[in-house]
């Protein structure tokens, strides 16, 4: 198996890369909007169907790209298993912690998330992969850290989801560009070596009467099959659209996603904003445009 089907960011931009990836964020931007829908289903419940109806459209894709075989050399390799194992778990508990953010009222925390996630993968690199971290970067990550101190003097406690999001979401990044397989084959990958654990709990809800899926209102079962979709569509658009494009590019692009969420949380849910929430998301911005500039001044200078 090679790393062929790993998406090496470009030395340039695409069109197509571009529309791919605007397509994802949009799409990440919006499922707020659908999840919040799900409000009344346990999320455990929710991340169970996230992974079962995951998979046969993460196989129909592979099918449909001619990537099958990759599957089945991975599922036959110890060591891919074990990693995308680690890989699997990482995502299935980030999906747990968003899906309760948004039941739960707490959007601003999957916002604030996504926000410093960026910011914590870069101190991440410099952690464990010794890379280098420049003046103006370790600017960004201490406009960070004042804002999580500002919303944990603010509430009394750490804001968990938020920082559960980030953790979870920075290491399963960090992981999966470890992961010798493709985008696409490893996140079917990933769902198949979950699915026994998603249908195991479906299973033992409908045996105890505690389900959702097929009893009661019918939009509930639709809305639960539809998980499958919102959640393998997205992810697959945007690895074909990262292979397009530059990481710089990339990097501004993933904050459409935290902004429209941020956007939703307060004038659409109406979740309270308070004047220390606005000087927190103050610093925050100011830690992505230190970031960003930072970025974008480093792709200047590469040929």
């Amino acid at each position: 198996m090679t790393r062929q089907d790993i998406p090496p960011y470009g030395s340039g931009d695409s069109r197509a890369g571009f529309l791919y990836a605007l397509a994802a964020y949009l799409f990440w931007g919006v499922l707020p909007l659908y999840m919040k829908a799900l409000a009344h289903i346990p999320a455990v419940e929710v991340v169970a169907h996230r992974i079962i109806w995951s998979v046969p459209v993460a196989v129909l894709v592979l099918y449909w790209l001619g990537r099958t075989r990759d599957l089945r050399d991975a599922l036959r390799n110890p060591r891919m298993l074990a990693m995308a194992g680690l890989t699997a778990a990482l995502v299935s508990v980030n999906w747990g912690i968003y899906v309760w953010a948004i039941g739960a009222g707490r959007a601003l925390d999957a916002a604030l998330g996504y926000y410093i996630n960026p910011l914590f993968s870069i101190l991440l690199g410099s952690m464990l992969l010794g890379e280098r971290l420049r003046g103006i970067q370790w600017l960004a990550i201490l406009f960070a850290t004042i804002a999580v101190t500002l919303l944990t003097w603010e509430t009394g406690s750490l804001p968990l989801a938020a920082l559960g999001m980030m953790l979870t979401w920075g290491f399963y990044a960090y992981f999966k560009r470890r992961l010798p397989i493709g985008p696409n084959q490893g996140f079917a990958l990933e769902v198949i070596l979950l699915l026994p654990f998603g249908l195991g709990y479906v299973l033992w809800l409908a045996l105890s009467g505690q389900n959702h899926f097929a009893v009661g209102v019918p939009s509930d079962t639709w809305l639960l099959v539809g998980c499958g979709l919102v959640t393998a569509v997205p992810l697959m658009i945007y690895a074909n659209g990262a292979k397009r494009l530059r990481l710089s590019t990339i990097a501004i692009m993933q904050y459409i996603a935290p902004t429209m969420i941020f956007l939703t949380a307060v004038f659409v849910f109406g979740e309270p904003f308070s004047q220390t929430k606005l000087v927190a998301f103050g610093f925050i911005w100011s830690a992505l445009i230190v970031y960003s500039w930072s970025i974008l001044r480093q792709a200047r200078r590469q040929p």
